[in-house]
């Protein structure tokens, strides 16, 4: 797994949805969403030469915890969660499809901990929950890793464009009540982007 691979692959797809999730943040956000994303991928990638030497686990523990001292606002500490979930939960040794599932599934598991929020809230979690889910269910499959990405990847759009018609009850978005009505969470969008790209890229190997 080349985590690092990954990391350049969202950089480059959080840059060419800058707009749109700058656009969502300003809208019902704190408006430093954007900013504090790419202040957490920026700091991963400036980490090449030190995790090129660490296993898989060892490579997600460091980047968790990089991304807790540096990456501010809301999102930060979630993320340094997922991370941090995912270098307690995949093994360094080749993984299958279905313990990479389960290890995505229990670092999300670890957001909702982190975040005190669930499904329904208008989050990042209202895409990460059912993709999670959606990903155990297909790495048990008979279908191929390419036409499991091309899932998750329509899946993980549709989850984050059904944040418009939530009403948030976390955040700052919260206060809004119906004036968020409309508008995709930038959280969840963010997330989406970051799912697609991984997913699109497996589709194309």
């Amino acid at each position: 797994m080349d985590i690092l691979k990954y990391i350049a692959l969202i950089d480059q797809a959080i840059n060419e949805n800058e707009s749109e999730i700058e656009g969502l943040d300003r809208a019902i956000g704190d408006g430093d969403h954007f900013i504090n994303l790419k202040r957490g991928i920026t700091t991963i990638l400036s980490m090449t030469d030190q995790l090129s030497t660490m296993t898989v686990s060892e490579q997600f523990k460091m980047i968790g915890m990089k991304v807790l001292s540096t990456v501010g606002g809301a999102s930060g500490p979630l993320f340094a969660t997922f991370f941090l979930e995912m270098g307690k939960h995949i093994p360094d040794n080749k993984p299958s499809l279905q313990i990479i599932a389960e290890a995505f599934s229990k670092a999300v598991a670890g957001i909702k901990q982190r975040g005190k929020s669930d499904v329904g809230q208008k989050t990042m979690l209202d895409v990460l929950i059912p993709v999670a889910a959606k990903f155990q269910e297909l790495a048990s499959s008979n279908m191929s890793t390419q036409e499991i990405a091309s899932d998750i990847n329509q899946f993980a759009i549709d989850c984050a464009h059904n944040t418009k018609d939530m009403l948030p009850s976390k955040g700052r978005s919260s206060g809004l009540g119906e004036r968020a009505l409309g508008h995709i969470d930038p959280g969840a969008k963010s997330c989406q982007v970051m799912i697609s790209a991984v997913c699109q890229h497996i589709q194309g190997e």
